[in-house]
């Protein structure tokens, strides 16, 4: 079998953050298989050579059926998993829909626990294998009307904290990504103090690619707009001054404000 390193993408559909991490990869001279739910979203990938493979996250059976076919063309190794697959749901607490949560979680977070679970053998056997979830620094921080997507991430981060303990016995490590907001090809513009600078798909790419392909990456990998900063406050501030930036960041100082004045003018009702 070819010695040529091998990476397994999901969410890898074109125009997002998966499909500039597998042509980065593609691009660093790794085989690359990259995953989404319909192999059409692909075709810029597999033009340039990038083997694609239809698959639902959610789906065990077809993650099996994955890892089966990833095997039988590798002879049984894989270098990198990535679990990159993901969705996004906005909503206030009070107006979140509980069916819509529950399925952004078994997206977020139960598909990657399973993806992990099938391809820990493939991993074990390349002898130096690297498991990189895609999080967010918004499993850090309380931005709000996304309740639902914050904690995923913040469960991806638990998830890969823990995995990062259980795996090292066995040579192979997990690299928990935590970057401020990505601006992807089809993204509203929303958040707009936090995205202005944020770093588009491609730079993103290449920053994870970097550090993954080491022999020894770093199991927290922070970037994008503001990271340093974000990382400071989280490490040395006081919970009460990250929570006061954030009220005023995302204008609900203003909010709070006018709640206030209606409610003391009997415009408001509870």
């Amino acid at each position: 079998m070819s010695k040529q390193r091998t990476v397994l993408v999901t969410g890898s559909s074109q125009g997002g953050i998966g499909a500039a991490l597998a042509k980065e990869y593609h691009s660093r001279g790794l085989r690359v298989f990259a995953t989404s739910r319909r192999l059409e979203t692909m075709e810029e990938l597999a033009a340039l050579g990038i083997e694609t493979i239809a698959l639902d996250v959610t789906d065990a059976d077809a993650v099996r059926k994955t890892r089966d076919e990833i095997s039988s063309r590798t002879g049984g190794k894989l270098d990198i998993l990535v679990n990159n697959a993901g969705q996004i749901y906005e909503a206030a607490v009070a107006d979140t829909d509980m069916s819509r949560a529950r399925a952004l979680f078994e997206v977020n977070v139960f598909a990657p626990m399973v993806m992990v679970q099938e391809f820990i053998p493939l991993l074990i056997s390349s002898g130096k294998g690297c498991v990189v979830n895609i999080g967010s620094s918004a499993g850090l921080l309380p931005l709000p009307l996304q309740a639902a997507y914050n904690m995923s991430k913040a469960a991806i981060h638990s998830f890969g904290y823990t995995l990062a303990v259980e795996l090292a016995p066995f040579n192979v490590n997990v690299v928990n990504v935590s970057v401020i907001p990505v601006l992807e090809a089809e993204q509203l513009p929303r958040h707009i103090q936090l995205q202005k600078d944020a770093p588009t798909a491609e730079s993103y790419a290449r920053m994870v690619v970097s550090e993954t392909i080491k022999s020894k990456p770093k199991m927290w990998l922070w970037g994008g707009h503001l990271a340093g900063l974000t990382w400071f406050l989280l490490t040395f501030v006081p919970r009460f001054v990250i929570e006061s930036i954030v009220i005023d960041m995302f204008g609900f100082k203003k909010f709070t404000a006018r709640v206030r004045k209606e409610r003391a003018s009997g415009k408001y009702v509870s």
